[in-house]
């Protein structure tokens, strides 16, 4: 019985080598089998990425996900002040302003700080307009007063016999001298004429 249980768990161990090594080339073959089959599949996967690389710029679509790119995931305006955010910005500005300007209504307003309108404000308002017709008759009578000055001035030179030396050229010096000193004299008429009428308006506002 010895030898024969002997030669039974011989002959197990024989099979179970045999069906493990059975085993083990199957699962082999299947292997080298898929390693095969993935070879030309990357090929085709590098040249269709060469190819997407190419004919596609990547702006809508997403390489890594081969899939066109989501909104949520890159917001095309992200950079961007939209009419929405600047409605919203003046919406505040003008609730500020607004609440700003309640605030100083609430205060009141300040007696001693309004500047009432004088009186004659609108005489002066009627008064410069026609002072603006009056202005240029001024300016014309002496212009005119000032051409008769030089004309007197010469006829007088001419009836005392009096000529300049430098005549005979050209060159009248006593008569500009004489035009440039009436013209002085007419300018600082003017300015006293300005000073009076300042004066009587400062009387005026202070007796107002």
């Amino acid at each position: 019985m010895s030898a024969t249980h002997t030669s039974l768990d011989a002959a197990a161990v024989d099979r179970k080598a045999r069906l493990a090594k059975l085993a083990s080339l199957k699962r082999k073959q299947p292997d080298s089998g898929v390693a095969g089959n993935l070879a030309p599949d990357e090929k085709q996967e590098d040249e269709q990425s060469t190819t997407t690389d190419k004919y596609l710029s990547g702006r809508n679509y997403d390489i890594a996900s081969k899939n066109a790119k989501l909104g949520f995931e890159n917001a095309p305006i992200a950079n961007l002040e939209t009419l929405e955010q600047q409605a919203d910005r003046i919406a505040a500005a003008t609730a500020e302003q607004a609440a700003q300007d309640e605030a100083e209504a609430e205060k009141g307003i300040d007696l001693f700080k309004l500047q009432p309108k004088k009186p004659n404000w609108d005489l002066k308002r009627d008064l410069a307009e026609k002072m603006k017709i009056l202005d240029v008759q001024t300016q014309n009578a002496i212009a005119r007063l000032v051409r008769q000055r030089i004309e007197s001035a010469k006829r007088e030179a001419k009836d005392k016999g009096v000529v300049p030396e430098k005549e005979e050229n050209g060159y009248q010096g006593e008569e500009v001298g004489i035009e440039g000193n009436t013209l002085v004299e007419g300018i600082h008429l003017r300015e006293q004429e300005e000073e009076r009428e300042a004066a009587l308006e400062e009387e005026e506002e202070d007796i107002s």
